[in-house]
């Protein structure tokens, strides 16, 4: 993960509390106040979807990530964030608190 992409991620994510990263996955996780809401992967930020956030980044036009397993494709329940997002902390706002909930109604929001 490039410094620039850490640093620009901090710009982000900031407002919303602590953000750290840590290796895992062949990437990296982001966590906000312990919270791991994404992961980034080929330099690329995807934030945590569930079944009642989905639907948001559908309608955007995020995908989700999805790596070759041993037999077949793996689709993640990280979801790339929108273009715009990327571009300022108000805007990354609302996708994150989206992040937000789904880790914590998926009970695997708190770090170890």
């Amino acid at each position: 993960m490039s410094n620039a992409l850490i640093a620009h991620l901090h710009d982000l994510l900031d407002p919303l509390g602590t953000v750290t990263t840590r290796a895992m996955f062949g990437g990296h996780g982001v966590y906000v106040d312990g919270v791991m809401l994404g992961v980034i992967m080929e330099e690329a930020l995807y934030l945590k979807v569930d079944a009642e956030t989905q639907l948001h980044f559908e309608a955007a036009g995020s995908q989700p990530y999805v790596y070759l397993g041993q037999e077949s494709p793996i689709t993640m329940s990280y979801w790339s964030v929108p273009e715009a997002a990327m571009e300022s902390a108000a805007a990354m706002r609302p996708w994150a608190d989206l992040a937000r909930a789904a880790a914590l109604r998926h009970g695997r929001g708190k770090k170890r």
